[in-house]
């Protein structure tokens, strides 16, 4: 973390603490990604300094003014182990695009490539918090999306593995098959793959047949588990039947399709994307708890409910309408709406009854 001017600022700098103004709400958050926007925000303010990562959102070094260089490069050439998750996350997506591009000019898939940096990502998980783990989409832009969230899904997948307590050989095959599940992307075309508008008919159903792509890319090697290789053609497959691209149900979607597929679905909902802008984790957590009996596997939500549900009576929240509060009390029946307290006012709300306002994100 390094402090600057916002003079030196560019887009796609990270922020790594919350910017106030005069009151307690913050009129940025902490691990937001630099837009022009948000730095007119910050010029509107009159904000000085901000503090920001040393690693850019597409995972290349932030290169400062002078002054500040050596700072920064002190911090690049530091040892992975004393790396946050976000570096090295950041760090396998530019990886995984190097590998992604290679495979739309006919390279087949080189799967140590792909475990050279999706295990430090497994390690990170040993020492990161559910909060880091579910604060990535933070880092999700519309131009390095299909990269970050093949890094991503394979990150929560192993997470899902670890909360499920899964033995350490099966938490990698579930990193690899998260990270590969949409490695058949690579064979769409990029015309379809990078339109800005609605997609036909025709052309989603071109989308959908990613997964068998993915499939006859991965299918010969042998590092991967059969389970692993059918997980990765299920996962988009849905316990009722409405999936794709066979329309499996029940018992035959395997245990890795359903994690994945959960995996899959919240970092989606939770990304910025080109025809949908991001949502809360905890609304999009509602939404799959609603889901849960009729398409999800009910243990793989459980496993990120009790992963963003870790906050505590006293936790400071922000709100969806930007107010920042603490949490009194969380009943077990509806954990994503507790009776919290506001900071500016002293009011106390019960979510539960103002369907309207959600939790944003835990400060702390």
């Amino acid at each position: 973390m390094v402090q600057i001017k916002i003079e030196d600022l560019q887009e796609g700098c990270i922020l790594t603490e919350d910017v106030f103004s005069l009151s307690n709400r913050p009129i940025i958050s902490k691990n937001s990604v630099v837009t022009r926007e948000i730095m007119n925000v910050l010029e509107a303010f009159l904000i000085k300094e901000v503090n920001v990562a040393s690693t850019l959102v597409n995972g290349l070094p932030f290169t400062p003014p002078l002054n500040i260089r050596d700072e920064l490069a002190a911090l690049e050439h530091t040892d992975d182990e004393n790396k946050n998750l976000f570096t090295v996350f950041l760090h396998a997506a530019q990886q995984y695009e190097k590998e992604f591009k290679s495979w739309q000019s006919g390279m087949p898939v080189e799967i140590q490539a792909i475990r050279n940096f999706m295990l430090p990502l497994i390690e990170k998980l040993d020492e990161a918090t559910s909060a880091d783990v579910f604060s990535l989409y933070h880092l999700s832009t519309e131009e390095h999306y299909i990269y970050q969230h093949a890094v991503a899904v394979g990150t929560i997948s192993a997470y899902i593995g670890k909360k499920l307590n899964m033995e350490k050989g099966k938490i990698i095959q579930l990193a690899l098959g998260g990270c590969l599940s949409d490695c058949g992307m690579a064979k769409i075309k990029p015309a379809i793959l990078n339109k800005k508008g609605s997609l036909t008919a025709e052309e989603f159903d071109e989308i959908k047949r990613h997964s068998i792509y993915s499939y006859k890319m991965i299918q010969n090697i042998s590092s991967l588990s059969d389970l692993t290789k059918t997980g990765i053609i299920q996962h988009h497959e849905r316990l009722d039947g409405s999936g794709y691209p066979l329309g499996d149900r029940d018992q035959k979607v395997n245990e890795v399709a359903r994690i994945i597929a959960v995996a899959d679905v919240f970092h989606a909902m939770t990304s910025q994307r080109q025809y949908r802008r991001k949502q809360s984790p905890f609304k999009v957590l509602e939404l799959l708890l609603e889901d849960s009996f009729g398409k999800y596997d009910i243990s793989a939500i459980q496993a990120v409910s009790a992963g963003i549900m870790n906050f505590s009576v006293g936790s400071k929240v922000k709100l969806s309408d930007g107010q920042v509060a603490h949490v009194l009390f969380n009943e077990e029946k509806s954990p994503t709406r507790p009776l919290v307290k506001l900071d500016d006012s002293g009011e106390i709300i019960h979510l539960e009854r103002h369907r309207q306002i959600y939790i944003e994100e835990v400060l702390s």
